[in-house]
């Protein structure tokens, strides 16, 4: 895994990470029976998205640090992931 690589696994990771942390504790203008005239009631009235963003970032990391380590072990390889057995070489073999 290159550096570019490595940033975009990252990137992946923060992003997936992010929308799923984004809904935690978000208190809604209806939640909280103030809807302001011209908004929906669902809008969110107090987000918290600069201490979403770092646990975010975070929990992004290890991922991502776990992911690496799986990649630069060896543990898991190109060809642990071929399941599917066309009848062909792959371009690993061929290069061999």
């Amino acid at each position: 895994m290159g550096l570019t690589s490595g940033i975009v696994l990252f990137a992946v990771f923060w992003f997936m990470t992010f929308l799923i942390v984004i809904p935690f504790k978000l208190q809604t203008q209806g939640d909280l029976g103030k809807v302001t005239e011209g908004t929906h009631a669902g809008a969110p009235e107090h987000h918290n998205l600069k201490k979403k963003a770092w646990i975010t970032t975070g929990i992004a990391a290890v991922l991502w640090a776990i992911a690496a380590t799986v990649i630069f072990s060896g543990w898991i390889t190109v060809e642990d992931l071929q399941v599917l057995d066309l009848g062909g070489t792959s371009p690993l073999e061929q290069s061999q």
